[in-house]
């Protein structure tokens, strides 16, 4: 039975998160020859709207409004309670990210339906709806349907495949205009901390350090194999906790749930805290003197020695690599 399927896209910094592209791969899967639905919020929303429409949108709803530039809970609650109403979907997807997880539950109270978070995959079985989704720290799967009348989840960046674009499709572009009344709060600037790293919930690759490290310059290795790989560099909570580094670093269950690609960790230990945060990674490569650490339990590949000895010697080779695959 076809669906009509959407998705919210997530804009950040004036341009789209992967994890929206994610969520209409998902939302092609389910639609069953429905109709793909994508909502784009903010001032420039329609510039979006071509590359929805190459990855899988039917129809691209632009909420043009200024009130919706800046992520603020009763802006965006306001605003998509009204677009759900206007469009009337039997499931919405959207990513489980920073606001996503902020926005979800308010959305979903709002509307009176269930929501299930933080979904790695989904399938269809005799026509219902399968999520899967982690549980007791990424320990165990348990499978999800919803018994709502219109099916609400949050998707795990990094975890369902792409469309690849269709630069010939066009979608459906409608302008749409919502009344935000009553803000509790206003946002007039945001104040960022200086950085040109990768962002860690949707990096592919990421070189992580623990308190092996053993200070801030010790990342200054991990940083350059980071560069030559063009990974995000990421941290354990010990090592945020001893200063080595800022805590927006730090991956673990009280930091980002990442599953990249390839995840190298570099004189972590193993604490189940970190591997909370990262062992659904794909392929994990530890780097550690200790040839005990609990992180190899969890590895596809170890390497027993001194990060300091290793990490340089890594990153020479990557780099002839890659100036061999050019050549």
């Amino acid at each position: 039975m076809s669906k009509k399927v959407l998705v919210l896209a997530e804009v950040r910094d004036g341009n789209l998160r992967n994890v929206s592209l994610e969520g209409l791969a998902a939302a092609r899967r389910v639609a069953e020859g429905g109709e793909v639905v994508a909502a784009v919020l903010g001032s420039d929303a329609q510039k979006h709207a071509t590359i929805l429409g190459q990855y899988g949108a039917d129809t691209v709803y632009a909420v043009e409004n200024e009130k919706l530039d800046q992520y603020t809970p009763t802006a965006y609650v306001q605003a998509i309670n009204e677009l759900v109403q206007t469009i009337n979907p039997e499931v919405i997807f959207m990513g489980h990210t920073a606001a996503g997880k902020d926005l979800a539950p308010r959305v979903a109270a709002r509307l009176g339906i269930g929501l299930i978070s933080d979904a790695t995959d989904l399938t269809v079985e005799n026509g219902e709806i399968v999520f899967t989704r982690p549980i007791y720290a990424g320990k165990a799967f348990q499978k999800k349907k919803s018994i709502s009348s219109v099916i609400f989840a949050t998707i795990r960046p990094n975890n369902i495949p792409v469309l690849e674009a269709d630069t010939g499709r066009q979608a459906n572009v409608v302008s749409h205009s919502v009344d935000i009344t009553d803000l509790r709060s206003v946002i007039k600037e945001v104040v960022k901390k200086a950085s040109s790293g990768v962002d860690l919930t949707e990096a592919k690759i990421i070189v992580s350090g623990g308190r092996g490290v053993k200070s801030s310059v010790g990342f200054d290795p991990l940083r350059e194999l980071a560069a030559v790989l063009g990974a995000g560099v990421g941290a354990s909570r010990g090592a945020c906790d001893a200063s080595f580094c800022d805590y927006s670093m730090q991956i673990g269950q009280t930091g980002k749930v990442v599953t990249p690609d390839l995840y190298i960790a570099c004189g972590i230990s193993g604490a189940i805290q970190h591997l909370a945060g990262m062992s659904n990674s794909k392929i994990i490569v530890a780097i550690n003197k200790d040839p005990e650490a609990p992180i190899f339990k969890v590895a596809d590949y170890g390497i027993v020695g001194d990060l300091f000895d290793v990490v340089p010697l890594l990153t020479e080779e990557f780099k002839k690599v890659l100036e061999e695959a050019v050549v």
